[in-house]
């Protein structure tokens, strides 16, 4: 408990000590003023509201360096009407070659392609906004902003946009709807940048400077857009997005190799899904039965540690205001994990109110009901998650929490002691955590840090049910050196959350010193250390990793590490260091080795891209290890993109295991014939699993956000290679708006 006082009034002071700050760029402003004639969307600035718009230019570089104006000119304009937002943007054209872009797909890769992007904190916040943005194309890039920078790309809604494209310039001209955006209404000013990326100079610059060490999406750093009259309230927004899927599939095999022969079988569905604005801040998400066939199939990897692995959300109905409840915790312990609510069966219903109440407190409440599966003992359950939190400072916040699984029809059983068994149904009647976070975010970014405290409820158990984690990091120009803990008791249980591992005790702390060269091929270099130290609860040492890193970044935004590490694991239980079931290593035994490696990640604006890591060494049972990764790029702009991604693992071990070779391979390319058309196809070879996956998909979005989708998936089997299973999915989406 005493770690635990430390860290929450640690970081209290360092909030309390950065209250009084002003906001950095303070004095940078855009003053912005509402259209006298109609803005028409052709990336041409021929309308008198353009030229009587403020013009700024003369954006200070970030990238490779932030000591001086970019060489790359761009020129932005922004105005207003009842409806929209306009912005143009006039990004002028520095040197020889061509565009860098990889497709006309939407949500593209930042480093990988020529850009123009605006970020908004709509709530004058430093911490929640939005963000639009196109490449050199045209193909646009829209996410939700959280933590202060961070960006969700797979936020996705209405609005419009044209590029226009010459020898010298692109030009983006774009309308951003107000019932697409959430802002207090009756404001007159919100926090604003436009970052601007040229892959051709390696330049990156923004509009209110920001320090190379932060990103250009740090609302800290943003400049003021001054409305010339309060906000327009917004309109009631109200959007009925119904779905039709229809799908033929059959099954060969059983996961084992066991061939069977079922019939096919044919399923139709339908589905429904509402978005209802509460306020211009509040939003309601309502669904019924929904559907998510259409999205993209996750990259495999080779898992050669002890624990599951984590796969991020993709599901659109979990996204928005996502920040306040799959944001809780750590890498290593979420208590909320939405990937959980439907995995194994479907969702009958579900729904979510999010946003903010006013310019201090934001509301999170989501509710989701599952059906029952007889054929896998799984009952019908109920997923509920209410956050609420509190703006602290200037910057920082506190959240409260709680998230309740409960089953529906457990089997009770009394007995003396009032308890619940159930030999079938899989899993505990109920599981419940409550706890809350608070999150330090000074004003200029150089001191960032939280912690967390949860109990959890379970029947049967009780003591040792909390965990406690926290952070604290500070960035400068030349230093990063950040410390991390965990504590996790051991009947602590998320059954909603992501905690691979219970009952220990955790210390991470971390530095990194950087230098930079006044001339040269190199922009930075220096060296990093990190050490990562398990504990049981008698802090006894039972894993540790120590790391020493150096690392080299090019000016040309290419990068090269190299790598030391050393290893000690104590095994808390039985292992199969190959994990395709040969045999374990027994608990309580012992093993420490040390291996050697580099990362090597090319320039991105190269056509050609690639990314090489290496690992050699010791391994488990005084065995040998080497890992290679890779991956390989290639374009043709912008309409073809591939992608080749490679692992494989050689392991050196002792009988019964012996030798073993684990080679995935995923080959992808996404073909955009225009800005509505996408095909993608990709094959993953995995000999780990013994698994070949072939999925394609394409997509025709005829309407902007509504989708015409054909996914085929082929899974097959290693040794011999035969048809597991197969499936075709037609699903028809429309957003129908008020």
């Amino acid at each position: 408990m005493r770690l635990i006082r430390l860290s929450f009034l640690l970081l209290f002071i360092l909030g309390f000590q950065t209250t009084e700050a002003q906001k950095k760029n303070a004095n940078v402003k855009y003053y912005i003023h509402k259209a006298t004639d109609v803005i028409k969307l052709d990336g041409l600035m021929n309308e008198q509201s353009w030229l009587k718009a403020q013009a700024v230019d003369k954006f200070p570089m970030v990238l490779p360096m932030d000591t001086s104006i970019s060489n790359v000119p761009t020129e932005v304009r922004m105005t207003y009407d009842e409806n929209n937002l306009y912005i143009i943007a006039i990004c002028t054209k520095v040197g020889d070659g061509v565009d860098m872009v990889e497709s006309l797909k939407r949500d593209w890769n930042f480093g990988k392609n020529d850009n123009f992007i605006l970020f908004m904190d709509t709530y004058h916040d430093l911490t929640n906004g939005f963000t639009f943005g196109a490449s050199a194309v045209g193909a646009q890039w829209d996410g939700t902003m959280f933590d202060g920078g961070s960006v969700d790309l797979n936020w996705d809604n209405k609005w419009t946009s044209a590029i226009y494209n010459d020898a010298t310039k692109y030009v983006l001209e774009a309308a951003i709807p107000f019932k697409s955006i959430r802002y207090k209404s009756g404001g007159q000013e919100w926090g604003v940048n436009f970052s601007r990326n040229d892959l051709k100079t390696t330049e990156k610059s923004s509009w209110a400077p920001v320090p190379r060490q932060f990103p250009t999406a740090a609302l800290a750093y943003t400049g003021s857009l001054v409305w010339d009259a309060p906000l327009p309230v917004q309109k009631n927004n109200f959007s009925l997005i119904p779905y039709f899927r229809s799908s033929v599939s059959k099954e060969f095999a059983t996961n084992d190799g066991t061939k069977i022969n079922q019939a096919s079988v044919n399923r139709s569905a339908y589905g429904l899904d509402a978005k209802i604005s509460l306020s211009s801040s509040l939003n309601l998400d309502l669904t019924v039965n929904p559907d998510f066939s259409q999205v993209e199939v996750d990259r495999q990897v080779t898992n050669l540690s002890r624990f599951e692995l984590f796969f991020p959300e993709r599901r659109q109905f979990f996204l928005e205001n996502a920040d306040l409840f799959s944001n809780l915790g750590f890498e290593n312990v979420r208590p909320f994990f939405s990937r959980r609510i439907g995995l194994n069966t479907n969702i009958d219903f579900g729904a979510r109110m999010s946003g903010r109440i006013d310019k201090n407190w934001r509301i999170g409440i989501m509710d989701m009901k599952t059906s029952a599966d007889d054929s896998k003992n799984l009952l019908a359950q109920n997923f509920a998650v209410v956050a609420l939190q509190r703006k602290l400072f200037k910057k920082s916040n506190i959240e409260l929490f709680y998230i309740d699984k409960t089953a529906f029809d457990y089997p009770i059983q009394p007995t003396n002691t009032n308890t619940s068994t159930n030999t079938n149904a899989i899993g505990n009647q109920y599981n419940r955590n409550f706890g809350f976070e608070f999150n330090l975010a000074p004003k200029n970014n150089i001191w960032s840090g939280k912690t967390i405290l949860i109990k959890s409820f379970t029947p049967n158990t009780s003591g040792k049910d909390f965990l406690n984690a926290g952070n604290l990091q500070y960035s400068s120009r030349n230093w990063i050196i950040s410390w991390q803990h965990e504590v996790v008791g051991n009947n602590y249980n998320a059954e909603v959350g992501y905690i691979p591992r219970n009952n220990y005790i955790k210390f991470m702390p971390s530095i990194t010193r950087l230098f930079f060269p006044k001339s040269g091929s190199i922009l930075s270099h220096g060296p990093q250390f990190t050490t990562t130290n398990y504990y049981n609860t008698n802090f006894n040492v039972t894993d540790n990793t120590k790391s020493f890193n150096y690392l080299i970044t090019f000016r040309d935004k290419g990068t090269i590490a190299s790598v030391i590490q050393n290893e000690y694991v104590e095994l808390l239980a039985p292992f199969d260091p190959t994990r395709i079931g040969k045999q374990t290593l027994a608990a309580n035994t012992k093993h420490q080795w040390s291996s050697v490696g580099f990362n090597w990640i090319s320039a991105p604006q190269y056509k050609l891209t690639y990314y090489l890591s290496a690992r050699k060494g010791g391994y488990y049972a005084d065995g040998k290890l080497l890992s290679i990764t890779g991956n390989i790029g290639y374009r043709i702009q912008p309409y073809v993109n591939f992608d080749v991604s490679a692992t494989y693992n050689y392991i050196e071990l002792p009988q019964p295991w012996g030798k073993n070779n684990f080679f995935l391979i995923g080959p992808k390319v996404d073909i955009t014939m225009t800005d509505k058309l996408f095909f993608t196809a990709f094959y993953q070879y995995n000999e780990q699993t013994k698994n070949i996956n072939f999925n394609t998909r394409l997509q025709w979005r005829y309407k902007p956000v509504s989708d015409l989708f054909i996914v085929y998936t082929d899974n097959y089997y290693i040794g011999p290679v035969f048809v597991k299973n197969r499936a075709v999915v037609l699903k028809f989406t429309y957003w129908w708006n008020k």
